[in-house]
């Protein structure tokens, strides 16, 4: 079965208005959505709150969606727009990662091992610009004039960002595991 076509009988009936088929689908793809709305919100309450109304408004669009990629891509980019249309509503500055001086880092040396829950206290640590660049690019996928033209920065800007936000991240990951052990 193609990739856009996963779905497809469930996606119709939501199509039709069937209750019971929005409910399945919903049930489908919202933890995986509520994971990208906690990453670009930053706040449980927030991302629970975008999930909603990124779900509700691709409800209303629905009858757009034709099938030309999978469901999973075009919802993500709906809830990625929430997200985004969010904070800038709220006129959150984007609050650049302040200049970090790290060592030099050997990556050819072996990379410690890092827990996902670590790696979320750390982005949490993150200012909001750096974050948001950072999670769009390595964990969205997202390249960065992709990521230039949804934030409405330079691409330059994007690399910058995205290079302090991993440098810090390196930097707090460090910290973290000198502090546990």
């Amino acid at each position: 079965m193609r990739h856009e076509l996963v779905h497809k009988d469930i996606i119709e009936a939501c199509k039709k208005g069937k209750s019971k088929a929005k409910y399945q689908l919903y049930q489908l793809y919202s933890k995986a959505m509520f994971n990208v709305c906690y990453r670009m919100m930053h706040n449980r309450e927030e991302a629970e709150d975008m999930l909603q109304e990124a779900f509700t408004l691709a409800f209303a669009k629905l009858e757009s969606f034709r099938f030309e990629s999978s469901f999973g891509a075009w919802l993500k980019r709906i809830v990625i727009n929430t997200c985004i249309n969010a904070i800038n509503k709220r006129k959150a500055d984007l609050i650049y990662c302040e200049e970090v001086r790290t060592e030099y880092f050997d990556e050819e040396a072996a990379e410690p091992e890092f827990t996902m829950e670590a790696v979320r206290r750390a982005m949490e640590e993150l200012p909001n610009g750096g974050r948001l660049v950072f999670s769009l690019y390595l964990m969205e996928g997202y390249d960065h004039s992709e990521i230039a033209q949804i934030l409405g920065i330079t691409e330059s800007t994007s690399k910058s960002q995205y290079m302090r936000a991993r440098r810090k991240m390196v930097e707090i990951l460090k910290q973290q595991q000198m502090y546990s052990v």
